[in-house]
């Protein structure tokens, strides 16, 4: 099951694409208006997000960066009546992965939804079995046993460092920002900021990588997140 917000500010029409949407078998959340999403978005990361441009407190198309700034693998549709091609370049140029105009078919949009999750879904790396180990470099890492080396050092990690390691692995080449990896590795612990995600990533390349300094395996990508190279 899929999570979807939708950010809509008219209520007749959130209500009627949440009561369909749910009835396709997702779970929905609606926000009105840009505070409101970025609030929920801060909280939980949604697989899709269906994104009106014209909210009552902020334009859509400066939402949409800051959705990209938080999360860069959330699906985003954008659904508006600003149906001009400047408008849909610039919303794909900001990374939406679909554009639809408003008056739209509730039919067409149910299928754009699933074509792309199913695209996003075929798109992921295989999942890592537990019993089978991760070499990358000199380091081995053994998900069941959680037993890390290095050449033939045992390399001490904490759990959290652990969990962060196999969350990076687990979506290897794909980029993730603090905030989903916080949500992946601590859950929603309130007490947690996205600056302990840098610490624990600064304490894996000390401890895993040939140059901390010079990263070949655990990457930043600037002003987005960290992703790992396989």
């Amino acid at each position: 099951m899929s999570h979807i917000l939708v950010i809509e500010d008219n209520a007749d029409l959130a209500y009627g694409l949440q009561s369909n949407l749910i009835l396709e078998g997702h779970s929905v959340s609606v926000a009105p208006d840009g505070e409101n999403a970025t609030k929920q978005l801060q909280i939980a990361a949604p697989d899709l997000i269906i994104l009106d441009l014209m909210l009552p407190d902020t334009d859509g198309f400066s939402l949409l960066k800051v959705i990209r700034d938080l999360l860069p693998s959330t699906l985003v549709l954008i659904l508006s009546a600003r149906g001009q091609e400047i408008d849909k370049v610039t919303g794909l140029k900001l990374g939406a992965d679909d554009y639809l105009t408003k008056p739209f078919g509730l039919m067409e949009l149910l299928a754009r939804i699933e074509a792309l999750l199913r695209r996003r879904e075929s798109s992921q790396p295989k999942t890592v079995s537990d019993d089978t180990p991760i070499i990358f470099g000199l380091v081995e890492v053994n998900p069941l046993s959680r037993y890390v080396c290095r050449g033939d050092r045992k390399v001490e990690l904490t759990p959290k460092e652990f969990d962060l390691l196999l969350a990076l692995i687990r979506s290897a080449g794909q980029v993730k920002s603090r905030l989903e990896l916080l949500q992946t590795v601590w859950g929603h612990q309130a007490l947690v900021e996205t600056r302990t995600v840098d610490t624990h990533i600064g304490e894996l390349r000390k401890k895993l990588e040939e140059d901390p300094a010079d990263p070949q395996f655990i990457l930043t990508a600037r002003k987005k997140g960290y992703w790992f190279k396989s």
